[in-house]
C-alpha cells in the first residue's frame, strides 16, 4: 500500500499524488522534501516571503503551511498535476491557501522573494532557465536551497548553478539526498530563447520552450507516428500529452475541417504547442488547454484522439499517465471515434486499450515502437 503521511520534525501531513484516485504505487513526497524541511527546522528559519519551486504534489507548500499559517509563500509550477495536487493536499489536511500565490513557469516572479526552496527537475535546460529567471528578482545575498538525490550532485552542477545564479555548495547526504546551498550573486542573466527547427517535409517550423520534451528535434515516436497519421475525415480531434504540438499541427493539416484541441501537463508544453500553431498559420479552429488529461474538458466530444504518452512523471517511471489518458480517452470519445496511440513496444500498451476499450489492432511498427489504434463501439 502507498505511504500517504508524511511525518518531519513533527510535522505530520497526510499527502497524495494527483489525482487521488490514481492507479499508482508512488508517494506523493520523497526524501528531498524532508530533507529541506530539516534544514528549515534546524536553522530555526523565519517566516519570509518564499519562492518554493517544483513542489510535486504540494508536500513543501503543507509544511510550511502548518509551521505557520501565514507563511507567505509564491509556488513556480509547470505542471497541472502540481497545481492541483498541491489545492488537494492543503484542503485534505484543513490547511489555507490564502497566503500562496502559484505562477507557472513564464509568469512573471514577485520582486520582494527573500527566500528560495527548490526541487532539482530532471530537465537541465529547464533548471538553467529557472535560476536565471530568479536572478531577474533575487537581490544579492539571497539563499536558495536546492534538494535533489546525492547521486545528480557533483561540481559540474555546482558550477552551472554559480553560472546562472550565484555560489554554491552541497550538504553532506543525509536519506541518499543533498541540499545545495547557492547564494544569489546580484547579477541579472539574460533569459533564453526558444529553440527552433525545421520539419522540411511537412512544411512546418517548431518552437519550443525549455521545459519540453523533445526540445530541439522530433523525437522517434513522433516520427513513426507522423508517417501513420489514420486515414479519413475527422471534425474533432484532440493532440493529448501535445507536447510542441507537432501530431495536432499535422492533424491541422490532414484534417482542415477539423476543430484542434492541444492538452498538456505542462504549461510550457500548451505554450510551445499555440506558438507553433499560430507561427504555421494554420486555419483550423485551436483551443489550448493546460490540464491533467482530459479531467476538465467535460464538454468536448472528439472522434481521434492521437495520444504519445508519457511514461515518467518527474524522477518516477510509471505508466499509470497513460492509464489515465486512455481513461479519459474513452469516455471522452464520440460513438466510432478513434484513439491511435504511439508507445516503447515494450510497455504493452495493447493489454490496457484491450481491458478498456474491448478491442485493438495495430497499425505499424518498429524495432522499438509501436502504434495501436482502439475504436469506441
Amino acid at each position: 500500500m502507498t505511504p500517504t503521511l508524511f511525518s518531519c520534525q513533527n510535522i505530520e501531513l497526510n499527502l497524495y499524488r494527483y489525482p487521488k484516485k490514481q492507479e499508482s504505487n508512488l508517494q506523493a513526497w520523497d526524501a528531498g522534501d524532508e530533507h529541506l524541511i530539516k534544514h528549515l527546522k534546524e536553522s530555526q528559519q523565519q517566516p519570509v516571503v518564499t519562492a518554493v519551486i517544483n513542489d510535486s504534489f504540494g508536500a513543501l507548500q503543507c509544511a510550511l503551511t502548518r509551521l505557520d499559517p501565514q507563511w507567505p509563500m509564491v509556488v513556480e509550477t509547470d505542471a497541472k498535476t502540481s497545481q492541483l495536487g498541491a489545492q488537494q493536499n492543503l484542503a485534505i489536511n484543513e490547511l489555507s491557501g490564502e497566503q500562496i500565490q502559484t505562477v507557472n513557469s513564464r509568469a512573471p516572479l514577485a520582486d520582494n522573494i527573500e527566500l528560495v526552496l527548490m526541487k532539482l527537475p530532471k530537465n537541465l535546460s529547464y533548471f538553467g532557465y529557472q535560476l536565471q529567471r530568479l536572478s531577474q528578482v533575487l537581490p544579492q545575498g539571497t539563499n536558495v536551497f536546492i534538494a535533489a538525490k546525492a547521486k545528480s550532485i557533483n561540481q559540474a552542477l555546482l558550477q552551472f548553478i554559480q553560472q546562472n545564479l550565484g555560489p554554491a555548495s552541497a550538504s553532506l547526504t543525509w536519506k541518499k539526498t543533498r541540499v545545495i546551498h547557492c547564494v544569489s550573486d546580484g547579477n541579472t542573466r539574460k533569459m533564453p530563447a526558444p529553440v527552433s527547427w525545421n520539419i522540411d517535409e511537412l512544411g512546418l517550423t517548431i518552437s519550443n520552450y525549455t521545459n519540453v520534451f523533445a526540445a530541439n528535434k522530433l523525437d522517434i515516436g513522433a516520427r513513426i507516428m507522423l508517417d501513420n497519421m489514420p486515414q479519413g475525415e475527422y471534425h474533432s480531434v484532440i493532440d493529448l500529452g501535445c507536447g510542441n504540438g507537432v501530431l495536432g499541427l499535422r492533424a491541422a493539416q490532414l484534417y482542415p475541417q477539423a476543430e484542434i484541441h492541444f492538452v498538456d501537463d505542462s504549461e510550457m508544453a500548451v505554450a510551445s504547442a499555440e506558438m507553433n500553431f499560430n507561427n504555421n498559420k494554420l486555419t483550423n479552429k485551436a483551443v489550448f488547454h493546460w490540464d491533467d488529461c482530459l479531467t476538465h474538458l467535460t464538454d468536448v466530444k472528439p472522434d481521434l484522439v492521437l495520444c504519445n504518452p508519457p511514461f515518467h512523471q518527474g524522477e518516477a517511471i510509471t505508466d499509470h499517465i497513460a492509464w489515465q489518458m486512455f481513461l479519459d480517452a474513452y469516455k471522452a470519445l464520440s460513438s466510432g471515434g478513434v484513439l491511435h496511440v504511439v508507445g516503447n513496444r515494450h510497455l504493452a500498451y495493447h493489454v490496457k486499450l484491450k481491458r478498456i476499450f474491448k478491442n485493438c489492432h495495430t497499425v505499424a511498427s518498429n524495432g522499438k515502437f509501436v502504434i495501436l489504434q482502439a475504436i469506441k463501439q
